[in-house]
């Protein structure tokens, strides 16, 4: 299998070539940068030593940050990201605007040659299951060290051993998300001395920023009512979300909900499709500040999602009533919130279940549970006890991201 992908992609580079294309223009990336897909750097190799990360978009970005800032504090190395995707790049820009970003490049002889050549990074880190043969086993030939972070399981590895082993088994240490994936390394006999269980790293990465001035302003605007918040939500989970609060505010009049949807550009969308529910709306990126009026305060803005996640104990998470797939538990668990989801999370399986199962989540099944759940818990002890848990969650985390630095540093060249 691994020999006849990498005859393919040498014989036939123009079918990885094309796909990049099309992702670039799908993206709406900046069309200068299409080159770097194809190996030819933006900007010049700083000196001095370099990490390279590579991290296909915005949740492998978000889950290496703090990984990253800690290498760099600990070895003076400068850092280089690669990323498939667009918004992998806006989030590094926004969240660590040193780093230095390329797109990735495609698996190609000269896409590879001519990547590794500029850059000659002095460690290289794949962040989950982003790995390309071609790339892997040319920075291998090259004695780059090469480390594998927040592997999850596959089932590719199960049913190609021989080529799995022939890819993880040039790297000198690979982290995982969970114990399974670390037993299922082993299983197909990779050294088990540079396999390590760390947990999933998006559960140690720090909170999501918040202007302290906006968010001085928002909790005098609320007061003491009570909220919740429904974040990342696309039209499935916001006809459960719309029910649910017509119902829970029959037993809670004040409550509060913020709305954050997934995709800001629907506001106006939602605005109708709130005040059509018969709900009294704040827009805020009209201006707007809720009032003691305010049934829902539409959230419609791009990088305030820490500020809400600050202001509310409980979040609804979206992206689980229909099929997205679910969203990124850890981001309000960070900061304290103790978090509710439909039940469609393929995305995050082993997050809920461990939130869950610390007792820092809950599962709803539909709007009739989910209003039961905020009725339930607004205002309650058990709420209290889930937030703390969620607080607790994050502290361990942060633990083992510090074992992973340990075993990183000494990876690194001189």
């Amino acid at each position: 299998m691994l020999r006849a992908y990498l005859g393919i992609t040498a014989l036939a580079p123009s079918l990885l070539a094309g796909m990049a294309r099309k992702a670039h223009a799908r993206q709406k990336a900046d069309p200068a940068r299409l080159s770097e897909r194809f190996g030819h750097a933006g900007v010049p190799r700083p000196a001095g030593r370099l990490i390279w990360i590579n991290a296909a978009s915005v949740g492998e970005v978000a889950s290496s940050l703090d990984l990253a800032r800690d290498l760099v504090a600990a070895t003076g190395a400068r850092l280089l990201f690669t990323t498939t995707t667009a918004t992998g790049a806006e989030t590094l820009a926004r969240r660590l605007p040193q780093a230095i970003h390329q797109f990735q490049p495609v698996d190609t002889p000269a896409a590879v040659r001519g990547f590794l050549d500029h850059w000659r990074p002095d460690l290289a880190l794949f962040m989950e299951n982003d790995l390309w043969p071609r790339m892997v086993i040319e920075a291998d030939r090259r004695a780059i060290p090469l480390a594998v972070i927040n592997a999850r399981a596959s089932k590719t590895r199960s049913r190609a051993p021989r080529a799995t082993r022939a890819l993880l088994g040039r790297a000198a240490l690979i982290s995982t998300q969970d114990a399974a994936t670390a037993t299922q390394l082993r299983g197909l006999k990779l050294d088990p001395a540079r396999i390590i269980d760390t947990g999933d790293l998006k559960a140690a990465a720090s909170p999501l920023p918040a202007d302290p001035a906006t968010l001085a302003t928002l909790q005098q605007a609320i007061g003491t009512r009570p909220i919740w918040v429904a974040a990342s939500t696309h039209p499935d989970d916001e006809a459960a979300v719309i029910r649910a609060h017509q119902s829970a505010i029959g037993t809670i009049p004040d409550l509060l909900l913020i709305l954050i949807p997934r995709h800001p550009a629907r506001g106006d969308e939602l605005v109708a499709r709130l005040t059509k529910a018969g709900l009294t709306v704040a827009h805020r990126s009209a201006g707007d500040l809720p009032d003691a009026s305010t049934q829902v305060y539409l959230a419609d803005t791009l990088g305030e999602t820490g500020l809400f996640y600050r202001l509310a104990p409980l979040v609804f998470l979206g992206g689980s009533f229909g099929a997205e797939g679910g969203h990124n538990p850890y981001e309000p668990s960070a900061l304290g919130a103790a978090v509710l989801s439909g039940p469609g999370v393929a995305n995050f399986k082993l997050a809920y279940a461990g939130l869950t199962r610390a007792g820092a989540a809950r599962i709803v099944a539909d709007a009739e549970a989910l209003a039961t759940a905020l009725t339930e818990l607004i205002g309650s002890r058990a709420l209290g006890t889930m937030r703390a848990q969620a607080k607790a969650l994050t502290r361990d985390s942060e633990g083992a991201r510090q074992g992973l630095l340990i075993r990183l540093i000494p990876l690194l060249r001189d």
